[in-house]
């Protein structure tokens, strides 16, 4: 059955929900392609891409997505650009999603991603499309083009869960990470910190120790950013699917976690420790470690630490998954500069 795929102008979070979230109920998709995420992020930052849907004869939605298109920072000057589930604008993609993609119904997933391909194939006002946060191998990189550039490659560590539940958590890691949190342990009195998840009276104040505790740590923190402050907040009150943890011990906070929980997986997206209290203090691994033994305690089949390279995150994990960012261009004359010009400085397409 042929399928219609085209782009409208969205007018507003309100009138997208009810056909975004009768979709999602006949997808099989990651937590970043669902209502709970998007409607959040249109939400928050009163971003309005274009929305692209892939609909039968009979009007139906088989699949849903939304394009920002803005003049996206090149090396030669600004260049039309597309940009999959984000707005193309830095600050307001500072959700940073991960495990993008097209919202699909079950079972239509080949025929509605060439249905999707070709519409934007046919758009002639971009000359570069963004795709952020794609599984590798995504048939979305089968798109006609000039140059296909992989921007970065992140693994996603992740602890599993079967595993800790057959076995200690901390005899599945490597020596050295097993010493550094048993020390840690011992100097919080012996035991992981306790558990405590937020009721929604509890939502608004510990975002803002969050805030607090992040406050200095990081060149650009995001928790700085009133919109992604409303963007958490605007999460952490989604119900079941979004847990914000606060952990405790005889001490006081040891830290916070803000996990999504979806199709079998916990996925820790923000947190805030407290001080280390001493030398060997390690309140990052210790929070982790605990909402670990929480998840396998629940059943669930995956912690996951989400995409980034930092040492920590391998340290924690027992497996892992990766996530790929993609430049797509046309051709153009200036595009093709760029590539002679980056080819003889030997400068990646990254920086």
């Amino acid at each position: 059955m042929a399928l219609t795929a085209q782009f409208t102008r969205l007018i507003g979070p309100a009138t997208l929900a009810p056909r975004w979230q009768a979709l999602e109920a006949r997808a099989s998709s990651s937590f970043f392609l669902g209502w709970n995420w998007t409607g959040a992020w249109l939400e928050s930052y009163g971003v309005r891409p274009e929305l692209l849907s892939v609909t039968d004869a009979q009007g139906q939605d088989i699949a849903l997505a939304l394009f920002g298109h803005g003049l996206h920072p090149r090396l030669l000057g600004r260049s039309a650009t597309l940009s999959l589930n984000q707005s193309g604008d830095a600050a307001a993609d500072r959700p940073f999603i991960e495990y993008n993609g097209l919202l699909i119904a079950k079972g239509r997933e080949g025929e509605a991603t060439e249905a999707a391909l070709q519409a934007i194939a046919r758009r002639r006002d971009w000359r570069a499309l963004r795709l952020s946060g794609i599984a590798p191998g995504s048939p979305l990189l089968n798109i006609p083009a000039r140059r296909k550039t992989r921007l970065d490659l992140s693994p996603v560590y992740q602890v599993e869960l079967a595993a800790v539940r057959a076995a200690d958590y901390l005899s599945l890691l490597s020596g050295n990470s097993r010493s550094q949190i048993r020390r840690a342990i011992r100097d919080h009195g012996g035991a992981l910190p306790a558990i405590t998840a937020a009721t929604p009276a509890d939502i608004e104040p510990w975002l803002t120790e969050m805030q607090s505790l992040n406050a200095g740590r990081h060149a650009d923190n995001a928790w700085d950013d009133p919109a992604f402050r409303r963007f958490a907040a605007t999460l952490a009150t989604r119900g079941e699917a979004v847990e914000l943890l606060r952990f405790t011990d005889g001490g006081g906070v040891v830290g916070l976690l803000l996990n999504f929980l979806h199709d079998g997986t916990a996925m820790n997206y923000q947190s805030a420790f407290a001080a280390p209290r001493g030398a060997r203090d390690k309140p990052g691994l210790l929070c982790h470690a605990a909402a670990v033994e929480h998840y396998a305690a629940r059943g669930l089949a995956l912690y996951s630490l989400l995409a980034g390279k930092d040492r920590y995150k391998q340290s924690l994990a027992t497996c892992e998954d990766a996530l790929e960012w993609w430049q797509i261009d046309r051709f153009s004359p200036r595009l093709e500069a760029e590539a002679l010009l980056r080819k003889i400085l030997r400068r990646p397409a990254s920086a």
